[in-house]
């Protein structure tokens, strides 16, 4: 069980962590150290590093929600079942799919509006609506994260308070 419990807390810290981290710290670095230099194209230079890095966690996520899911339902079938598990898998439920969500639809959609642009959506005039568009799957993209965030503060509240 001890095993179980851990592997459970490690994915749900990298998940969490690594959220805290992509947000407070990498992406501000990427767009401060690019308009820093002053490369050409460097909010699309910036756009597209930060973009892979997303990409590559968002299976960094998809992992760490899978190995919550197995060590919660090894945990409720070995016994004793976890307090309040019912719960914690509907927190879980939510986060993957919030992280499905933003991986798969909303970055799809993000892509195809920056191929489609051709440089940076800011290039484009104010009511251009590609770049209202961007501007909006930008800001859900942002706003979605908050939900796996949320969801592994509590989900860690939980397992450190038992």
């Amino acid at each position: 069980m001890f095993a179980l419990r851990f592997a459970g807390l490690l994915a749900l810290a990298v998940w969490f962590g690594g959220l805290l981290v992509l947000g407070a710290v990498a992406a501000p670095a990427i767009f401060d150290v690019v308009d820093a230099r002053h490369i050409a194209d460097g909010r699309v230079f910036a756009g597209a590093l930060f973009g892979e890095v997303l990409r590559r966690f968002h299976l960094v996520s998809y992992g760490c929600g899978a190995v919550l899911l197995l060590t919660f339902i090894a945990r409720a079938v070995l016994g004793p079942r976890p307090r309040h598990f019912g719960a914690r898998l509907g927190i879980l439920a939510v986060m993957l799919a919030a992280a499905v969500y933003s991986g798969v639809v909303l970055t799809g959609r993000i892509e195809s509006l920056r191929q489609q642009i051709g440089g940076a959506p800011s290039s484009l005039p104010e009511g251009d609506p590609r770049r209202v568009e961007f501007g909006r799957l930008h800001a859900q993209s942002t706003g979605i994260q908050v939900v796996p965030l949320l969801g592994a503060f509590i989900l860690l509240a939980r397992e450190l308070a038992d």
